[in-house]
C-alpha cells in the first residue's frame, strides 16, 4: 500500500506552493480542485467523465451518508470507492457543517451578505457530548459526536478525513466563538484518539480542523491547536467573515501560521477568484459545490476574454443570446461538451428541461476548474500567476 506522505516545493509568488499528497489511491498534485460527490455521487455525470476530465480527487458528505443509506451498508460494499466505482482519492467531511448550516444558514449565504434561512431547523442541541438533530429524511433523532464521526468516516474508507467540529456562524459574538473553538479542540482530540483506534489499516490520514470565526487572535490559538498535535493536515474552517474581502483576509491571517509541511485544505470555498487569492497565501486544496451546482442552473464557468460581464465567473445558456450562438462554450476548451455541442444546443436543451443539460454543462465545469487548476501550477512553475491571473478573473 503508497504510503501517505506530502511535499512542497516554495514559489516566487507569496507563500504559494507546488506539492503533492500522496495516498493509497493515487497522488495529488496541488494546488488541486476537490469536487462534491455530496451523496456519493457528482450529480448528472459518472466517475468515468471525472476521471476523463482530468479530476484527481472528490469527497464525499459524513452527514448524508450516515442518514442514507448508513455507513456499515457501505463498509459491506468495501467502502465509499468500491461502493461509488471511484478508483482516486476520496475525502470525507466530518458532518460537522451540518451542524452549522442545519442550525444557522449556509457559508455561501454569509458570504453574500445573506444570513437568514428560511428551511426548517433540524439541529436540536450541541453540548460537551456532540450534537443532536433530528434527520430531514425521516424525522429520527439522532446524536452525532467525534467518535461517532470518526467511526463513520473510517466505514467509509476515503484516503482522507476531518475531525468533528462546530462551524460557529458570523452573527455570533466573540464570546460564543472561543467557547465553541474550545469545545471543537476538545472534540478534536476525542477524534484524534478514536482515529488512532479505528485506523488500524493505516489507509486514513486526519486532517486538523481551524475555528476562531473573524478573530485573529482566536484564529492564531486554534493553529496552535492543530500545528502541536498529530494530524495530517490543516483544514481551514468556521465563518470567514461578512464578504469576500473579510474571507480573504480571515484566510491570510490564518494560513500565515500553520506548519507548512502539512497540507492546507480551505474547505467549502472554490470560487475562480477565491482559488487564486487562496493559493497566494499557501492553501493547498479546495472544495466547492460551486462548479456542479451553477451547471444545474445553466451557468457555464468562462476564461475572462469569454465573459463580459464583471465580478463573474460564468455565462447563463438559459439567456437569449444563446438561441442562435452556434459555438461551444469556449472555442479553445477540448472537453467532450466544447468538441460536439454549442451554446445553441445548450440553451435548448436547457428551455425543453432536458436532463442531458445539466450532464454536458456539468461535464464542461469540471474540465474548466481542472484546466484552471492545472494552469495555476504550471503558472507556480514559472513565477506567472500574476499573469494569468487577467485570463481567468473578470474583475
Amino acid at each position: 500500500m503508497t504510503s501517505f506522505h506530502f511535499h512542497y516545493t516554495p514559489s516566487g509568488h507569496g507563500r504559494a506552493r507546488l506539492g503533492e499528497i500522496h495516498t493509497p489511491h493515487g497522488v495529488i498534485k496541488t494546488p488541486a480542485f476537490i469536487f462534491c460527490a455530496t451523496k456519493a455521487s457528482i450529480k448528472g455525470v459518472t466517475p468515468s467523465m471525472m476521471k476523463e476530465a482530468h479530476t484527481q480527487i472528490i469527497l464525499s458528505n459524513t452527514y448524508h451518508l450516515f442518514l442514507q443509506p448508513g455507513a456499515d451498508i457501505v463498509e459491506k460494499a468495501g467502502g465509499l470507492h468500491k461502493f461509488m466505482g471511484w478508483n482516486g482519492p476520496m475525502l470525507t467531511d466530518s458532518g460537522g457543517f451540518q451542524i452549522f448550516s442545519l442550525g444557522h444558514g449556509s457559508v455561501s449565504s454569509e458570504v453574500k451578505g445573506k444570513r437568514t434561512n428560511l428551511r426548517p431547523k433540524t439541529l436540536l442541541k450541541i453540548t460537551e457530548e456532540g450534537a443532536t438533530f433530528r434527520s430531514y429524511m425521516d424525522g429520527k433523532i439522532h446524536l452525532l459526536t467525534p467518535e461517532k464521526s470518526i467511526e463513520t468516516q473510517v466505514k467509509l474508507g476515503a484516503d482522507l478525513i476531518v475531525s468533528f467540529d462546530e462551524c460557529t456562524p458570523f452573527h455570533v459574538d466573540k464570546n460564543y466563538t472561543a467557547r465553541s473553538m474550545r469545545m471543537s479542540h476538545r472534540w478534536g482530540m476525542r477524534s484524534l484518539t478514536a482515529f488512532n483506534d479505528l485506523n488500524t489499516q493505516g489507509s486514513q490520514r486526519l486532517y486538523g480542523i481551524i475555528q476562531g470565526g473573524v478573530y485573529e487572535d482566536l484564529r492564531k490559538e486554534s493553529c496552535d491547536f492543530v500545528n502541536t498535535h498529530a494530524f495530517f493536515g490543516h483544514a481551514i474552517g468556521g465563518s470567514l467573515g461578512a464578504d469576500k474581502a473579510q474571507m480573504y483576509d480571515v484566510v491570510e491571517m490564518t494560513a500565515k501560521e500553520l506548519d507548512p509541511s502539512r497540507p492546507i485544505h480551505l474547505l467549502g470555498i472554490g470560487g475562480v477568484k477565491d482559488i487564486f487569492k487562496g493559493v497566494a497565501q499557501g492553501i493547498d486544496t479546495f472544495d466547492c459545490v460551486h462548479p456542479t451546482r451553477l451547471a444545474r442552473h445553466g451557468g457555464a464557468l468562462v476564461k475572462t476574454e469569454n465573459n463580459t460581464v464583471k465580478g463573474r465567473d460564468h455565462i447563463n445558456l438559459n439567456n437569449g443570446w444563446c438561441k442562435n450562438d452556434h459555438t461551444p462554450i469556449e472555442p479553445d476548451c477540448a472537453c467532450s461538451t466544447c468538441t460536439h455541442f454549442s451554446k445553441a444546443y445548450l440553451h435548448h436543451l436547457l428551455k425543453a428541461q432536458e436532463l442531458l443539460a445539466h450532464t454536458l454543462i456539468t461535464a464542461h465545469n469540471v474540465f474548466f476548474m481542472n484546466r484552471l487548476m492545472e494552469a495555476v501550477r504550471e503558472a507556480l512553475a514559472s513565477n506567472a500567476l500574476d499573469r494569468i491571473y487577467p485570463t481567468w478573473v473578470n474583475d
